[in-house]
């Protein structure tokens, strides 16, 4: 049962500069990222146990 009438419209197409300023509201731009070297803290307890075979005592030579 059709309630109500409807009209059809019919949609131009958008000019390429229309279409830009959509997409471009519609997309999340990000920062770029950096080659900057980041933290890693396996980096931190690598040093440490090296640091701690470097420090240990030797065996005694015979």
């Amino acid at each position: 049962m059709l309630t109500h009438a409807t009209t059809g419209t019919t949609l131009s197409p958008a000019a390429p500069a229309e279409r830009h300023a959509v997409t471009d509201l519609m997309t999340v731009h990000e920062a770029p990222v950096s080659d900057s070297p980041v933290w890693a803290p396996e980096a931190a307890g690598l040093l440490l146990l090296g640091l701690a075979l470097l420090l240990s005592p030797r065996e005694p030579k015979k």
